[in-house]
Parts: structure tokens; sequence; C-alpha cells
């Protein structure tokens, strides 16, 4: 039944976006709890901010591909069991993104999404999510901000994945391309007030002041 398909295909996606890299990379190598320290964040720049620079590119590669890994799987699944297959890839997309954010591991408190979104944009469209990455990559290069760098990569999704479109979006994965950057943007509402206040964390800061 489609129906229990499309629900095994969220629940997949969902388990495999929960699982807590960064908390788990951290717990595992150096005894600690990355919920206390900097930000309390899980991801991959609390990881780099807390002195774990190689733990953190590790956790950013791992928060990825769980998003990749679970549109891909949704798409076997849709293959193999006659559905539509940008319906099943966007069901999956936007259950990974959340489970990063509400991992049922952690009480429902993880991560900002952004590493698992560009694996899922890397799965859905390949060189609009290069393409954002570039956006990431000049943004924090000129301003340091990582939380600017992600917001204006994630915004920069949806336009680049219609002008650089490699496949046949139906309206529901159209919709949630365009929803998980705005869930991703939203999950930054504290960084765009601290922006705002010229109080956001920027990274060099310390040394540059020393």
């Amino acid at each position: 039944m489609p129906v229990v398909t499309y629900l095994s295909i969220a629940l997949a996606a969902y388990l495999l976006g929960s699982i807590p890299f960064g908390f788990l990379l951290v717990r595992i190598f150096r005894k600690e709890d990355i919920r206390s320290k900097g930000s309390g964040n899980i991801g991959a720049t609390n990881v780099i901010r807390s002195g774990a620079k190689g733990l953190g590119a590790l956790t950013f590669l791992l928060d990825a591909c769980k998003g990749y890994f679970a549109v891909s799987l949704a798409g076997y699944l849709a293959a193999r069991f006659g559905i539509p297959y940008s319906n099943a890839v966007g069901v999956a997309a936007i259950c990974a993104v959340l489970g990063h954010i509400y991992t049922v591991w952690l009480g429902l408190k993880g991560g900002k999404g952004v590493a698992t979104a560009f694996g899922v944009f890397i799965a859905l469209a390949p060189w609009a999510a290069l393409a954002s990455l570039g956006v990431f990559v000049v943004v924090f290069g000129i301003s340091r901000y990582v939380s600017l760098a992600s917001i204006l990569g994630a915004a920069a999704f949806p336009p680049f994945a219609l002008l650089l479109r490699h496949a046949t979006y139906g309206v529901w994965l159209t919709t949630v391309m365009i929803l998980a950057p705005l869930i991703v943007i939203a999950k930054h509402h504290e960084n765009i007030g601290r922006l705002l206040h010229g109080t956001e964390y920027r990274f060099g800061k310390a040394k540059a002041a020393a």
C-alpha cells in the first residue's frame, strides 16, 4: 500500500536524520557533552568551536551523508514499490532534516540542520547544492559568520534548483525544496537576532583581538 510505503520512508528518513553524530563523536573521543560547550548545539560548527576541528569536519561529513542516504533510500524504495519518485524523495528530504533538528535520542533537541540539508540538496539537485555551497564559502570568507553564510546559502538553494534544473520536479518536491531551506533559516532565528545586534560569534575574532 502506498500509505504504508510513505510512512516507512518517513520513519526511516527521520531515524537516519536523527543520529546525533556531533554528540556521539565528542562523547566517544573527548568524553565530553557537546551540549555543554559553546552554543550547546550538536552540529559541526559548535564541535569546531569546542576545539575539535577534526571531529567538527567529520560531524559535517556524517551529517551530510545521512541526509544524502535518506533521500537515496527513498528513491530506491520508490522504484521498488512503484510510487512516484519525486513524492518519495520529498518525504525523505523533509523528514531527514526534521530528524536532525528534533532528534528523538536527545529529547527532540538537535542541531540546525545545515549539514543534513546540504546532503539532502546534493541528492535532490547536486549542481544547485554546489552553487549554494559556493555562496556559503564566499559569504563566510568575507564575513567570518558561519550563521550568515548558512542562512544565505540555504536561501540560495531554491532559485539555484530552478535555474539549474536537472530533472522534472513535481509540486510536492518543489515545495520541499523551498520548505527545507526555510526550516534551516528559521532555526537560525537567535543568530539572526545576534547578527542584527552585532553580538554574533565571528570565527577568528578572539585570535584577532589577541
